[in-house]
């Protein structure tokens, strides 16, 4: 690596530290303006997932990102799982985040999430993702469909998630091709069935939680009533980049 590239890596995390995360995309497209996306990839893959999550959260959609178009699956991966750290009960920057990588023209959606649900953390991330949109992908699971009308607050049985894991679509993928919460339920069922079911028993898991009045399941402690999701979230790999929580930009 040239010593143009270690100091553009300093500069960019200095101004990500700095809170100026357009200063610090700007100087990436640069990069990629005067040398080419392989400079850029090469920068991309010395960053730590909390600089570019700082990044790709961002996301504008009045302008395309060359930064969201070069991700690849496993820094994706890396970013999704931590991004919780953000508190940001909205969810609007994941959903934004997720949409952006995971629908870009050239993305394969099953290869991103995989590589999300590869992770521990990932398939809560995913529940995170799709948190206000519960009951609806509770009634999908059930029936096929997203139809309001559809959803008389009955839930699956675990065992009967598994059971209906491969069963044919009702509904076919351009039917829901919007890009959002939707097509990437659709993806999830059909596509990733394992991870769409896990997703779904950590979502019910953070929803027995959010009734019971405990505001951060994942940091309950047990014994005291609250809800573990060790269980639930079965991500076997821990990135190690994700242990240095105190260098965090956030």
């Amino acid at each position: 690596m040239s010593s143009h590239h270690l100091a553009l890596i300093a500069k960019t995390q200095s101004l990500i530290a700095a809170g100026d995360i357009v200063g610090a995309e700007s100087a990436l497209v640069e990069l990629a303006d005067s040398e080419g996306d392989g400079a850029l990839m090469v920068v991309l893959a010395q960053l730590p997932p909390k600089d570019i999550l700082a990044v790709i959260r961002e996301y504008d959609t009045s302008k395309e990102s060359i930064i969201n178009l070069m991700v690849t699956p496993a820094q994706f991966a890396r970013a999704v799982v931590i991004e919780k750290r953000y508190k940001d009960l909205t969810r609007t920057h994941l959903r934004g985040m997720v949409n952006s990588i995971i629908f870009r023209e050239d993305a394969s959606p099953v290869e991103f999430l995989t590589a999300v649900g590869d992770l521990e953390g990932g398939s809560e991330a995913l529940a995170d993702y799709f948190a206000d949109k519960w009951s609806r992908v509770e009634t999908f699971a059930r029936t096929g469909s997203f139809d309001a009308l559809e959803d008389d607050g009955q839930m699956l049985s675990e065992t009967a998630l598994y059971a209906s894991a491969y069963v044919k679509p009702i509904l076919d993928q351009d039917e829901v091709a919007d890009q959002d919460w939707m097509e990437l339920a659709w993806i999830l069922r059909y596509q990733c069935p394992d991870l769409f079911i896990e997703m779904l028993l950590v979502l019910r898991a953070k929803s027995r939680a959010f009734d019971a009045g405990i505001e951060e399941a994942d940091e309950a402690e047990e014994g005291d009533g609250k809800v573990d999701l060790a269980d639930t979230d079965r991500g076997k790999v821990t990135p190690a980049a994700l242990e240095s929580e105190e260098e965090s930009a956030i």
